[in-house]
């Protein structure tokens, strides 16, 4: 950037238009519901083609929870046909003529044409593909694409992923899972996995489905989610389902597809099989984090002292022996490279040249912003390393 000729991905991105993109037919996987910070609430509705491609139909609007729990049955409008989104995320679109934004949003223009398909479960169809991997597999390929700061990475982190698990447990707001190798196989295997509420906004359902599901541990579970980057092995689910071939599993009405979106449908306990049903499991040691039990934190604490303090900050943290202290804890625990660049932040902080007359002659601005970039982009790298390596543990 300061040469004038950097990369597009470190300016922004424009808002994109709609190209063509021919026939579809898509089938309905979940629904999201959307509140930003910003002052907007909706649903996004998240399709999938034959050919296993993501698209979305969303209505996003200025508004707030009241919108985001309106939206869910709000008339939606693909081409000439108008819908509510729990038609489309539960049946399916073919679509003629239809436009597609780069990010996979389909448009409503004036040449497309739409008409409601029936739904398959997610056992069946491209759906069943979300379930085809372990979690650590899909989790690797995703945190491993790029260095984890272009657009391209940013949009993959964002991927739904699928997995079958069985509930373990909870502590806190956190309901605890391991992965379900097969319907009959023996104990659950993999990490231990952190199930958070994807939106825990009160006016939506997923904190009370989480707590709904908690109730009973052994449960077999589908479940259609994110990950979540900044976490050691946690899954912001968005939506589940009953794992077939098992009695001990959800029981969802028929009108649900076998699906219950975690923002909107609220389970109930005739959703659940009766507790004698679910092998037990025992009880859950949750143990050390292996991302917020590790000593990388005195590099985020140092590169955040620079962005809200400044660099007169970072130079007194340094002469207080902060920088020394940090070092010595990173490279005991074998953290080699962190100890360094957080080192050299310190010292370009603190460096100050002066001509005869004790004026600053050369502040260094240059060199130290290459050493917070350096230890800003090395902590991003090593958090993502350490998120990976959560969800391979077994």
């Amino acid at each position: 950037m300061a040469a004038g000729d950097g990369s597009p991905e470190l300016i922004g991105t424009a808002r994109r238009g709609y190209r063509p993109g021919g026939a579809l037919r898509v089938h309905g996987v979940c629904r999201e519901p959307v509140i930003s910070a910003t002052g907007y609430g909706g649903v996004v509705t998240h399709l999938v083609s034959d050919d296993n491609r993501w698209f979305s139909v969303a209505d996003v609007k200025p508004g707030g929870s009241a919108r985001a729990r309106g939206a869910a049955t709000a008339p939606v409008t693909v081409g000439a046909t108008v819908l509510d989104h729990a038609q489309p995320s539960r049946g399916g679109l073919l679509i003629n003529g239809a436009t597609v934004s780069p990010d996979g949003r389909l448009g409503s223009g004036k040449g497309v044409r739409s008409s409601p398909v029936a739904g398959l479960p997610w056992s069946s169809g491209p759906a069943a593909a979300l379930f085809a991997r372990r979690p650590a597999e899909t989790v690797t390929e995703l945190l491993s694409t790029g260095d984890g700061t272009g657009e391209d990475q940013t949009g993959r982190i964002g991927e739904l992923i699928g997995c079958d698990l069985v509930i373990t447990g909870a502590v806190g707001d956190q309901l605890l899972a391991r992965e379900l190798p097969h319907p009959d196989a023996g104990p659950p295997t993999g990490p231990l996995i952190r199930l958070m509420a994807a939106h825990p906004h009160p006016d939506l359902a997923h904190t009370a489905n989480l707590r709904r599901l908690a109730t009973r541990p052994g449960l077999r579970v589908r479940v259609v989610g994110r990950i979540d980057p900044d976490r050691a092995a946690t899954l912001r689910p968005l939506a589940v389902g009953p794992v077939p071939g098992t009695e001990a599993t959800l029981r969802l009405p028929p009108e649900w597809l076998d699906r219950a979106d975690l923002g909107y449908d609220r389970l109930q306990g005739a959703h659940l099989p009766p507790p004698d049903v679910c092998p037990p499991t025992a009880p859950e040691h949750t143990g050390p984090d292996m991302l917020a039990d590790s000593p990388v934190w005195r590099v985020r604490r140092l590169t955040e002292l620079a962005v809200a303090g400044g660099r007169r900050a970072v130079a007194e943290s340094a002469r207080g022996g902060g920088s020394r202290g940090d070092g010595a804890a990173l490279r005991a625990t074998g953290f080699h490279t962190a100890a360094e660049l957080s080192g050299a932040l310190g010292f370009e902080a603190d460096r100050r040249t002066r001509d005869t007359f004790g004026r600053i002659r050369d502040d260094g601005t240059d060199r130290y912003a290459s050493a917070w970039l350096a230890a800003a982009f090395h902590l991003t790298s090593t958090e993502r390393a350490l998120v990976r390596a959560s969800w391979a543990a077994e």
